[in-house]
């Protein structure tokens, strides 16, 4: 059995759920809320939700489930390897981004956009809404009543208008403490994953090559060592055994870093990990710095890439037509988003209504927001 650090997250101590319940009799508690997390509808909807690609581009494009799926392996080795708990940092990873809208950040940009006037949009505080509110499986709770640890590292980041209204869980963001070395090391595993995916989906889209990548210093290396010991290496398996290399010269980069920062902290406890003035998951200065050119090379190459930027760009009208079409006239929603937009604006005006339709765009998969877009403004499906 792994042993567990004296400063990893316990089970046994959670600050607790918002709704009480007894505990459970198998599973740890942060075993059950990575249960829970699977089991949610929003979970299963991230099949169909863009990663980079929208979704009917490919099959063999990374979607926000496979995503999700693969910060979890890489975030579980990380924390094995550290004596942190597996369990609250894959409830923690595969959750993360159950609030994303459809489109990618395109989609989140364009509805952030829309609700600017009414709060804004933010899809981390949209992925604690979901696991809080909006799912609906349990007869004695709205939500799926995630403990307090995983709740904190779901939500990465916050602006303080919101932290100081969203009681224990935004306390950090407003008295600038840590969250729990599993949130901090999900976050960073967030980062490995989508950098080393978004590598390869983009040159399986031929939207960026290998002579480009050369230009990377993190991945030259490891691309040229490859071609070393593999001289007749070609095609899918060279770029896989490279991007395998990449992934392990970061994680054992970040474990080492981590391990140097957390032994000349001292910290001993949970709370002295919350205590500390900066995070001590992190990458060493050399990495951290070739990570961000390599971050830098996906933006300008892939990210604002002509084609990426024409699917982005119908995308987020999409996202607008529908937010506005929905503003007009709520009749246009689910009942069951219909009676969220008549509870919502009851308490709060237009901005309740304006909320409850994100709720309901942000839920979307892509194809379904298409299919929305479809009925509403093709004509010729009036014929």
């Amino acid at each position: 059995m792994n042993t567990i650090a004296p400063y990893a997250a316990d089970p046994a101590h959670t600050q607790g759920r918002r709704y009480p319940e007894p505990a459970p009799t198998y599973r740890t508690e942060f075993q059950r809320d990575r249960d829970r997390v699977i089991h949610a509808k929003a979970f299963r909807r991230l099949e169909y939700k863009t990663q980079v690609f929208v979704n009917h581009e490919g099959d063999l494009y990374r979607t926000r489930l496979t995503h999700s799926l693969e910060v979890a392996q890489i975030a579980r080795t990380v924390a094995r390897s550290m004596g942190l708990n597996e369990d609250l940092t894959e409830a923690i990873a595969l959750s993360h981004d159950v609030g994303h809208t459809p489109f990618g950040h395109a989609g989140q940009d364009e509805l952030n956009d829309c609700m600017k006037a009414y709060g804004g949009f933010e899809h981390n505080l949209q992925s604690l809404r979901v696991v809080d509110v909006l799912e609906d499986s349990y007869a004695d709770f709205p939500g799926i009543n995630l403990t307090f640890e995983t709740r904190e590292g779901i939500l990465k980041h916050c602006a303080l208008k919101h932290a100081q209204q969203l009681g224990d869980v935004g306390e950090r963001f407003l008295n600038k403490t840590q969250p729990t070395l599993e949130a901090q090391l999900t976050n960073l595993a967030d980062e490995i994953a989508y950098n080393n995916h978004d590598i390869e989906d983009g040159l399986r889209s031929g939207l960026i090559t290998l002579e480009q990548l050369q230009d990377v210093p993190v991945f030259a290396v490891e691309y040229q060592a490859v071609r070393q010991a593999y001289p007749d290496l070609q095609g899918r398996r060279l770029i896989r055994e490279t991007l395998r290399r990449l992934i392990g010269c970061m994680v054992v980069d970040l474990i080492e870093s981590s391990r140097a920062a957390i032994t000349a902290s001292g910290v001993q406890t949970l709370a002295e990990v919350r205590a500390q003035p900066l995070a001590l998951m992190r990458y060493s200065d050399e990495m951290r710095q070739q990570k961000n050119v390599l971050k830098k090379f996906l933006r300008e190459n892939l990210y604002l890439h002509p084609t990426v930027y024409r699917m982005t760009w119908r995308a987020r009208k999409v996202v607008r037509a529908l937010f506005e079409a929905y503003m007009q006239d709520t009749r246009l929603l689910t009942p069951k988003y219909q009676a969220f937009a008549k509870r919502y604006e009851t308490a709060d005006g237009e901005a309740g209504r304006a909320r409850a339709i994100a709720d309901f765009i942000a839920g979307m998969t892509d194809r379904y927001a298409m299919r929305e877009y479809g009925q509403l403004f093709d004509l010729a499906r009036l014929r």
